[in-house]
């Protein structure tokens, strides 16, 4: 098993050279860039200037100064050699500048890490630990009033996105009934605060955009461990175990619950790198400062320093999730074999 684990971090390096080599790819390919966002920005403010001062600050940029901008941002080398030079600051722990605030990529991510950690914790521990224990009840009570009832309501929250329950949300009891704040992580006032004080404010912030969250994994999770608990208790094992003497409940969750809990196990890793990274929609909605949300801006301004830093970060965690959902599977099942 050793061997296997080995190789599976040995295959970590090619697959994230490629994953951000090609969209590396893509940022210089894709109409627009960090000049053409700059050079936007300086004709408009030209424009204002020339409507309200009547200055020549609108005239366009001679050729030598396109030049030197393109050595800045790094668009006059290839794109193999541009990569190269982007991997080996990387190496060094360089993310580069961002375009937009001419701050370092590191600096922005640690600012926001923290934020999306936050979320992405509380909504692994809240989903985990509701719909696993929802999944095993529906299970077992399959067929009855509370499996039909709670199927409803699942349902439900699969069929609508989690943004859109954002939406409604904060439209009823941030704007309506001003019940909760409209947005943001803390508020302007939290430094001022006690110890309770801020623990509140947190925790009112925090409502509406976790409700969000879990809305989104909800369902899938809860249906997965139903689906699969049942399937192992048509087996045959259950059927010896219960002649053996166990009652069912015993059976049940001395042996079909390990077994059902290697899918669930499987997936930890996928989930806990989307989880982490955070959601760009749920955080634009609540204007949460977050890693989602400084992503999808960097996307729009073409950012592209700060959308690369972002995907390193991402890329791995998928990458070693994908290596924690195996050694996840070995722990729940020791019969399971790598080979």
């Amino acid at each position: 098993m050793g061997a296997y684990f080995i190789r599976r971090l040995l295959l970590v390096i090619p697959t994230f050279i490629g994953i951000t080599f090609l969209v590396f790819l893509i940022t210089r390919l894709v109409p627009g860039g960090p000049l053409e966002e700059l050079l936007q920005q300086i004709q408009l403010a030209g424009a204002d200037g020339a409507g309200n001062s009547q200055t020549n600050s609108g005239e366009t940029l001679s050729d030598e100064q396109l030049a030197e901008l393109e050595q800045f941002f790094g668009l006059d080398q290839s794109i193999p050699q541009a990569y190269m030079a982007w991997m080996g600051k990387l190496l060094q722990l360089d993310f580069g500048v961002s375009t937009r605030f001419q701050d370092p990529v590191l600096t922005l991510i640690k600012e926001r890490l923290p934020i999306s950690l936050f979320y992405g914790i509380a909504t692994l521990v809240i989903v985990y630990s509701v719909c696993i224990p929802l999944g095993i009840v529906k299970a077992i009570r399959h067929n009855t009033s509370f499996d039909y009832v709670s199927s409803i309501l699942v349902f439900i929250g699969f069929a609508i996105p989690g943004y859109v329950i954002g939406i409604l949300l904060l439209n009823t009891f941030a704007y309506y009934y001003d019940w909760l704040p409209l947005g943001g992580f803390v508020s302007d006032e939290f430094e001022t605060l006690g110890f309770w004080g801020k623990v509140n404010d947190v925790f009112r912030h925090a409502v509406l955009p976790l409700i969000a969250y879990v809305a989104g994994s909800f369902a899938m999770l809860t249906l997965l461990m139903k689906n699969s608990l049942m399937e192992n208790l048509a087996k045959d094992y259950m059927k010896t175990a219960i002649a053996k003497g166990l009652s069912f409940r015993q059976a049940v969750f001395r042996h079909a619950l390990r077994n059902s809990l290697v899918p669930i196990a499987t997936g930890f890793g996928g989930v806990l790198s989307v989880v982490l990274t955070g959601s760009f929609l749920i955080e634009s909605i609540f204007n949460i400062d977050g890693i989602g949300l400084l992503g999808y801006e960097s996307v729009v301004k073409r950012d592209y320093p700060v959308v690369m830093g972002i995907l390193v970060i991402s890329s791995l965690l998928y990458l070693l999730g994908n290596i924690l959902s195996d050694i996840c599977v070995a722990l729940v099942d020791p019969r399971v074999k790598f080979d």
